[in-house]
């Protein structure tokens, strides 16, 4: 009897294969690839019950307070040097990393990522989630952002040599004219939406990219509506500064900044490039 021989594949065909795959994974994911990762995230986040999306906003606006408390940290121990600026406002990064990787809900990711699948299935239902995760996402987190201001103001929990700057910081940011904030608030909107776009191709460098396009915000001085809540309720509970006055000439016009800028500006540019390669699929 003749010996069994196995059937080898031949090597050209082998090493086609590893290259295959090494080139897979090397290549950068498309546009549509990347939308449809986003849009699939915005989905499920639609889907979710409001119980659950309440504590993982109020757990986001509770910890973005970390970007308060770094950049305050800094600025205390920091010498009172020219460079100092740049550097303290990395701290302001520690809470949007701490948000954004932790993937508890902050309402200006959800500008773009609720916005996408609304943009593929226009209707009045996906509105009305929208609509409904919005207003959920941006109650809790300034209900969390209001938790962590009282603890910096009422308790011991900050060292009392911090707290000043704390202060400082959130006169500053809630001390601009309302029109100001508003036009500041729509390069931050734009900012957040680029890093989520970002992060799907991210992988491990997803913390260097958090941390460097937040720390633009910061350094570039623009608004953003939870991080700045915090920094309103501080300035609310300690008392130097008026409810209305904080309603209306901080919260909203930065708020309708953020959504402009992650909305209408960045989310429409980025449904604009795939929209044709989406809609050529579904047909």
């Amino acid at each position: 009897m003749a010996p069994l021989i196995r059937n080898k594949p031949p090597q050209s065909a082998v090493s086609e294969a590893a290259e295959e795959r090494s080139v897979s994974k090397a290549t950068a994911l498309s546009p549509k690839l990347i939308y449809e990762v986003i849009r699939r995230e915005g989905r499920n986040e639609l889907s979710r019950t409001n119980r659950s999306v309440v504590w993982s906003g109020i757990s986001a606006g509770m910890l973005i307070s970390l970007s308060v408390l770094g950049e305050a940290i800094f600025r205390t121990y920091l010498p009172n040097a020219g460079w100092r600026y740049l550097v303290e406002n990395i701290g302001y990064s520690l809470g949007f990393i701490a948000v954004i990787m932790g993937r508890m809900q902050l309402f200006t990711e959800n500008t773009i990522t609720t916005v996408l699948p609304l943009m593929q299935e226009r209707s009045l239902g996906i509105l009305a989630d929208v609509a409904r995760l919005w207003t959920v996402v941006l109650s809790a987190n300034v209900i969390g952002a209001f938790a962590a201001a009282a603890l910096f103001v009422f308790t011991p929990a900050v060292p009392a040599e911090v707290l000043p700057a704390i202060i400082a910081l959130s006169e500053h940011a809630t001390g601009m004219q309302p029109i100001e904030g508003f036009w500041r608030g729509i390069p931050a909107g734009v900012i957040v939406a680029l890093i989520v776009w970002m992060l799907p191709e991210a992988d491990e460098a997803a913390f260097f990219l958090i941390l460097t396009f937040t720390w633009l915000i910061a350094a570039g001085d623009f608004t953003h509506i939870v991080a700045g809540s915090v920094e309103m309720a501080v300035l609310v509970l300690h008392g130097s500064l008026g409810g209305m006055q904080a309603a209306f000439e901080f919260f909203l016009p930065v708020l309708l900044g953020n959504i402009i800028g992650g909305t209408l500006i960045f989310t429409l540019v980025a449904w604009g490039q795939v929209r044709d390669d989406v809609e050529e699929n579904e047909n």
